[in-house]
């Protein structure tokens, strides 16, 4: 099989979306990846058993450690991101645990931000703590909040930028400045972002992770998740992936493959529908606030500015209302699916106190931020105009 051309990361975006990773002669000359439907490999001989053993020989032995569709997808984000390597997992939240376990020992200290995802909060109360891993959560967007947190057994400095849900961007090189005085490795969950909107490593981040089941992959219709970044820090989470098993199926990847050739255009898209929606619902008299890092408005916007080429198609906002008439504007929408998750290329649209944290007592719910008429929208890739018009006639109903 041929090589790739030459220098690679230098390629534009779009185009490395489309050939970055993929051999340019397949199987039978075929254009796409095959997906290599396959537990295990064999071996030729036992000669050819002992080179892979010694590494003398470049090649698959069993499904848990790799597969050729999964080594196309995690050559084409390496590219897209601008790292030496990347691994590929069942889920984005696979690939945070995974992360975690493999890099943090008990005893030692990690710092997280307070707005990201409940469920990587409830794995580090729940699982790192009685591991004997103590954890600071900070305020995001803030270094000086980072420096009064490391301690002298502080490892790994933890968020996701833009968070979720209200979209705080971190500024990275100053955080990687701060923490490399201290040796603590920076890790960046870029979900939100794509690395076409921002590439975390470019700005000195250690690690950058994704759920690929949003915009990496963007139909709705797989779970994946990645980690890239220096070989010597990727190299032994792809060990504890194999111990732990949480591997994604070639099936799976193979969707992810193809979602990621239509990323860079996608994205476009969401951007202008992220904007589009946020100016108009800023301007509306019925919205309490808005948050989109690509208004003024946003606490964080000069940095995503100086960092981010767009802005993604989340939009938060609270509605003046309660529960009960956010409720009714939610169910009121026509255009986009009440769901979790984000990223595809269908609109979808929750209530954050219903769909994520009804479990919370209001003091719980007050301390997050999350309120009874917070909204967060994924803009898809619809037209901008009816999602406006469909949202105007749905605050109409509140």
């Amino acid at each position: 099989m041929s090589e790739q051309p030459p220098n690679p990361r230098k390629r534009g975006g779009a185009t490395s979306s489309v050939h970055g990773g993929e051999l340019r002669q397949q199987e039978a000359n075929a254009i796409t990846t095959p997906i290599y439907q396959t537990s295990t490999f064999w071996f030729e001989n036992s000669e050819e058993v002992i080179e892979y053993q010694e590494g003398r020989k470049d090649r698959e032995e069993y499904g848990r450690y790799g597969n050729p569709t999964w080594n196309a997808v995690e050559r084409k984000l390496s590219e897209l991101e601008g790292g030496e390597e990347t691994v590929l997992f069942a889920s984005g939240m696979c690939a945070a645990t995974t992360t975690f376990l493999s890099m943090l020992k008990p005893g030692s200290h990690l710092i997280v931000t307070s707005d990201c995802y409940r469920r990587t909060r409830q794995f580090i109360n729940d699982y790192l703590g009685p591991m004997g891993v103590e954890t600071t959560v900070i305020e995001p967007a803030s270094v000086a909040a980072i420096e009064a947190a490391i301690r002298k057994e502080s490892a790994v400095f933890f968020t996701e930028s833009p968070t979720n849900p209200y979209l705080r961007v971190i500024d990275v090189p100053e955080t990687v400045k701060l923490a490399h005085q201290h040796d603590i490795k920076v890790i960046i969950d870029s979900t939100f972002a794509s690395p076409v909107n921002h590439r975390a490593l470019d700005d000195g981040a250690d690690l950058v992770v994704h759920s690929a089941t949003k915009y990496l992959g963007g139909h709705n219709d797989l779970l994946a998740g990645t980690i890239t970044g220096p070989a010597e820090l990727v190299d032994p989470i792809r060990k504890t992936l194999g111990v732990l098993g949480g591997i994604i199926d070639s099936h799976a990847a193979w969707l992810l493959l193809r979602g990621l050739k239509t990323l860079a255009l996608r994205m476009q898209r969401h951007n202008e529908n992220g904007l589009a929606v946020a100016s108009w619902l800023e301007a509306d008299s019925r919205i309490r606030q808005v948050w989109y890092p690509g208004l003024a408005s946003h606490p964080d916007h000069e940095t995503a500015a100086r960092l981010m080429s767009g802005f993604g198609g989340v939009v938060t906002f609270e509605i003046e209302t309660d529960l009960e008439g956010a409720m009714r504007f939610i169910d009121a929408t026509r255009i986009p699916y009440q769901a979790p998750s984000l990223g595809g290329v269908e609109s979808l649209i929750e209530l954050p106190v219903t769909m994520s944290y009804w479990d919370q007592s209001p003091e719980q719910r007050a301390e997050l931020g999350i309120t009874d008429s917070l909204v967060r929208l994924a803009c898809g890739i619809e037209d901008a105009a009816d999602l406006i018009e469909d949202l105007d006639q749905a605050l109409a109903q509140v």
